[in-house]
Order: C-alpha cells, then structure tokens, then sequence
C-alpha cells in the first residue's frame, strides 16, 4: 500500500537537499523513512519503497540502502533499492526490490518501445529477403524455419504476424529494472527491458533491447560493451568492450576481448572473442576465439573456427548477396578462407582457401584441402581422427545454461538419421564416381572438388564402417529396451512404435527430426492452427520423440541391408548385424585409439626440454603432458572398446537362446 508525504516528511526531504516540481505526485510505502532519500529531485508521477537495511558494495564497503543524488522521473523504486550518483536522470522506470544502481550517467524510456522484440535482422544475406523478427522467446529452430523456409511465403507470413502480435504486446513507455538486479559506473540505458539478478558493470551504451535475466541464470554485461537494438537471453556474458548490434544472443553464450557482432543470431552456447561476425546465423556451440576470424553471411553450428578463418559473400558484382553453409560439426583452420556460395558437409574440416564454391554436403565427416589452388577432398577422415570423438564428447559437459526454461532443443549425437543418411547417400555418390570413371582413375571430380582414387576407396570402407556402427548401435538399444524369448517375440519386439521417422532427416540448428514431421508442422502453422507456444511444445516433443523416430528410421535401413521386413528377418541376419557393429566400433576405436597416439610421439615433444638431451625432452614432455596409456581419453577408449565387446557378446549369447 502506497501513501502521499506527510508534511513532516516532505520538510524533511527539502532539508536533505530534496526538490520536487510537485510533492503531491510522490507516493511512499507506509513505513517509508525519509531520513535515507538525500540531494535528490523529482519530477512527475513517483513512487518509493522501504529503505531499510544496509548492502555491502565490492570491496567490503557498507551503505544504507535509499536514493542519493539521483533525479526520478516518473519512477517506481522497490523496497531496499540503493540509487546513488546518477549523473543525469531515470525517467519512466519501474526499480525492483533490492536493486543497486550507482554511478550511471541515464535510464530512460523515451516513447514507446517494443525493447528489441520485434527488430528485423537481415541474417545470412545482407542483400536482404531473410529478415528475421527477434523476439525473447526465438529458439534456434523456429529461426531456422524463418530463415531458410523462404520457398513458404504464406508459413513466413503467418510466424512474422504472430511475432509482430507478441512484439506489440511488450511495448509500454515505461521499462522494468528486475529484483536484485546491480548497475555500477554504466553510460546511457535507453529503452531497455532488464530482467532479476543481471549485473551491468562499466557498460558504455544499451539501446533499444531486453536482458532476460533471472535468480537461475543471470546476465552479465561488463566494461565497454555496447548493444543496440538487440535481444540477450537468460545466462549470458558480454564483457571487453563487446559490441553487439541488431543481434539475437541465446542461453547461455559468452562474448568477450573486443568482439564484434553485427546483424546476426546467435543460439545456445555460441562464444566469441577477438573477432568478427556479421550477418551469420550461429546455431548452437558455434565458437570463434581468435582475432582476424570473421564469420559472415553463413550459417554454422558447433563450429569451431581457427584464428584468421573468413569468408566472403560478394565478388563485385551484384553486391554481397552470397552465403553458405557449414553445416553442424565443421571446423576450419587457421587461415582457412571459403567463397560463399558454398556448402561444407557435417563434421567436415576446412584447410587452406577455397574459391570454387564446393558443395560437400553429401559427404560428411571429410577434410576439404586447398592443393595449388585446388580444393581436395578426403571422404569420411574425420569419423577416424580423435578431435572429432572429443568434440561429441565435450559439447553436453559445456552446456552453459543453467535456466530450467530452455529455447533450444540440442541433439549431441555424433551419428544420428540425419549423419548416416548423408554417409549413406555418400558412399552411394563415391560408388558412382568409381562407375563412371573407372577404377584406375587417379583423380575424379565432384562438385568443383577433386577426390584421389585413394581416398575415394577409404572413404567408402568409412563410410560402410559408421553406417554399421549406427544401424547396431540402433538395433541392440531396441533388443534391450524389450523382453523376447522366442524369434516371434523378438520380431514383435524390432517392429516400430510408429512410422513416424521415415524419410530424410533434417537438422534444424541442433534439433535433429524427421523431415516428414517438421513438414506436418509447417503445414498446420500455415493453416493458423499453431500459435509461437504450440510451436515450441511441438519442438520439443519432437526432441523427446527422437529414440522412437530414429528406430523406425534405422529398421528401415536394416530392412534394406536383410533384404526383407522385419516379419520375416531370420535369427542368423540378426547375429551378423551385431558381429559387424562389434567389428565397426573396435574398428573405428582402434582409428582413434592410433590417431591420439600422435600426440604422444618425438614430433609432438619438439619444444620441450629445450636445454638437454633427447631424454629430457621425453621426461619433460611427460611430466607436463603426461604418457599416452594414462591419458583419460585414451583410456576412456580402451575402456569403450572393451564394454562394446562386452556388451556384443552378450547380446550374441542371449540371441543364441532365441527358441525359433
């Protein structure tokens, strides 16, 4: 309950140093004290909690919680607020319960403000035509939908309604400052909305924009950083003179040392230090820590990009209209360049320049090397090499979001319906190179790459060796997932909860799902049966469903290689899938297992023990780096080897129970 000043109160204040250009708009709580309310000035329409307790600022030092040498605006102050030395003014701000802000030079909202939702950001092409509205709740896949679904001008139409709808419903003239929330030494905040527990500490300028922080996961915004026109999700860190321009930034991501983000969307975990991006679409973990890196007009995720990587997405003649794609998992290396358009397959690596618009999406999991100006291709060397295991491995454990409200649905795995298909498909397109130009041929040419004889042949025994390590993988989680004794009972155990997962798979920025079941959604939005929270739940279940669609996918393909249905797969297909799963997954652990080993051999200590002998280089290296069989990833794949030989040879004897 609030009360007007009592006479006394307000002699008090005017003794204080307090002006008001009317003390009948001040409205206080019923135990307001006006002895902590000092050297301030009001103007319009105010309010003002309980001041009654003292905070401990950084350093040890203790003040009473009030309002001192601050002007107030048209204000509500909350209870046990401490404003102090606001240099110009808060006009039209509604100040949560034990908020601290001092030392700010203005807060304001001036006119009607959306406070970024809304805010139309040109990702992918700076040319324009996929413009996204960004909004507090946009997830990685509806923006995935908004982006690249342009071929559905009626589905567009009906998402930017619903976002422009929920945009309009956030405008006020008045903006929020949450509970517990601490501004210190900050410059101008204008037309921002900012949410509990965030900390706003030296920021040089925020405009037009939300901080959605909260107890669970606070935002933190740090020195220099300036933001205009921009959307900051729960967990978030921006630090080092930051500057974040008409962006979307997701849970739990982390910019810092100078990076610089303009007209871009970032998702769940990104991070960026140094660099620069500009009109990129950056899905989950999509992460560049080096300076003279730019990432521009393209879309990425779980990307890890080398210092001195970019792009480019015009050659001079109609402007930069181009993009790319590199699609989840791919990596770059330092000094790598791509001219867009071009496309880079899942999990793939990018070494040296390339400037002849490669599309290797068919073949996953490959390195794509510049060779005297020409882009080489190596199918399927990355399913062997150790980073692309620890890169699985690494993503779910640096999951920085701590707030139980998720946005992104996140799928982590390395081999799912959408990979193997593609690997799938790939094997199938190197077959076909070898058919149409022999099997002598030293090089063949594929989409403006160029693909040794060699790697040609090792690509499609890779290939074949992940497909049957994904395909038993499948099949023995089903067979333990249900009770069987006799091989009906077994066949009835291997038929599919539904055919939901038929088909190909798309990744929608970390959310991997049946290309039917996404097409069924986007129909119903276009039809204006779904609103943006039905979307959501629908995303969501379509990540909880993915084990059951992936089954009914994966039967299908091991219907293919039976050559029958699953009514009529006898005993002994079964027993062979599981003995060439175990031989795939010892196979491609024992790649791994020899490709960490690098790491430990002579090449490897060069550097160290710098002033002795070949035998102190070896116990230096060790003592710093420790020895290859006590490394935990090694041992960790000593481990898998063995627990999957295990786990193959019990599955094979309870098979050998089976009663026909």
């Amino acid at each position: 309950m609030y009360r007007k000043l009592t006479t006394a109160e307000i002699e008090q204040l005017q003794a204080q140093g307090c002006k008001a250009t009317d003390w009948k708009e001040i409205e206080v709580a019923e135990a307001f004290d006006a002895r902590y309310v000092r050297h301030s000035n009001f103007s319009g329409h105010n309010r003002l909690g309980v001041f009654g307790k003292e905070i401990e600022l950084p350093g040890g030092i203790k003040v009473h919680t009030g309002i001192y040498n601050t002007m107030l605006h048209n204000c509500e102050v909350g209870n046990d607020a401490h404003l102090y030395n606001i240099h110009n003014y808060i006009a039209n701000y509604t100040i949560g319960n034990n908020t601290c802000i001092e030392n700010v030079n203005a807060i304001l909202v001036d006119g009607k403000t959306t406070f970024g939702n809304g805010v139309r950001v040109p990702v992918m092409n700076e040319g324009g035509g996929r413009e996204i509205p960004i909004f507090n709740e946009l997830s990685a896949s509806l923006a995935y939908i908004l982006t690249l679904y342009r071929h559905r001008p009626k589905m567009i139409h009906e998402l930017e309604r619903q976002i422009d709808e929920y945009a309009e419903a956030q405008a006020s003239d008045h903006g929020y400052i949450g509970d517990h929330v601490r501004i210190l030494n900050c410059g101008s905040i204008k037309n921002v909305r900012i949410g509990d527990y965030a900390e706003l500490i030296g920021v040089s300028r925020l405009k037009n924009g939300s901080v959605n922080s909260n107890e669970a996961a606070p935002v933190r915004l740090g020195s220099g950083v300036k933001c205009a026109d921009f959307i900051i999700s729960s967990g978030v860190e921006i630090g080092d003179s930051t500057l974040v321009d008409k962006c979307f930034v997701g849970q739990g991501c982390i910019f810092d040392k100078h990076y610089s983000a303009g007209e871009s969307l970032f998702f769940s975990n990104c991070q960026g230090m140094h660099g620069e991006a500009c009109a990129i679409f950056a899905g989950p973990y999509t992460v560049t820590h080096h300076k003279s890196t730019l990432l521009i007009a393209g879309m990425f995720s779980f990307l890890n990009a080398g210092s001195g990587s970019n792009q480019s997405n015009h050659m001079y003649k109609l402007g930069p209209i181009h993009q790319g794609v590199a699609e989840r998992g791919a990596k770059t290396t330092s000094d790598s360049y791509l001219l867009w358009p071009s496309k880079v397959g899942a999990f793939s690596l990018v070494m040296g320049r390339h400037t002849h618009h490669a599309d290797t999406s068919d073949l996953p999991f490959s390195y794509l090397i510049e060779n005297q100006s020409e882009s080489y291709l190596v199918p399927g060397a990355n399913l062997r090499t150790v980073g692309t295991i620890r890169d699985a491995q690494k993503w779910p454990k640096r999951d920085n979001r701590k707030d139980p409200h998720k946005l992104d649905q996140i799928n982590f795995n390395l081999l799912s319906p959408y990979t193997v298909q593609k690997m799938w498909r790939g094997r199938e397109v190197l077959k076909e190179l070898q058919a149409l130009g022999g099997e002598n041929t030293e090089v063949y040419g594929y989409r403006n790459c160029k693909i040794r004889n060699s790697s040609l042949m090792h690509g499609i025994e890779l290939y074949t060796i992940g497909i049957q390590k994904f395909l038993g993988n499948s099949l023995i989680s089903r067979l333990e997932q249900k009770e069987w004794h006799t091989m009906d009972e077994l066949r009835a155990a291997l038929r599919p909860d539904s055919e939901a997962g038929l088909g190909d798979w798309v990744d929608m920025a970390g959310l991997i799902a049946p290309r039917g079941e996404v097409t069924k959604m986007l129909n119903e939005i276009e039809q204006g049966h779904l609103t943006l929270e039905a979307i959501q739940e629908r995303l969501i279940k379509m990540h909880a469903n993915y084990y059951s669609y992936e089954w009914t996918w994966a039967l299908n393909k091991l219907e293919q290689v039976w050559g029958c249905s699953v009514d009529k797969v006898t005993l002994a297909q079964i027993r062979q899938t599981v003995t060439e799963w175990q031989k795939a997954v010892v196979s491609l652990d024992k790649m791994v297992y020899n490709d960490a080993r690098k790491e430990f051999d002579l090449n490897s200590q060069t550097g160290f023990g710098v002033d002795g002998d070949r035998e102190q280089a070896e116990a230096d290296f060790e003592e710093v780096r420790g020895s290859f069989e006590s490394n935990s990833f090694v041992k960790a794949v000593l481990e898998h080897i063995e627990r999957k030989s295990g786990l193959g040879k019990r599955v094979l004897e309870k098979l050998d129970t089976v009663k026909s």
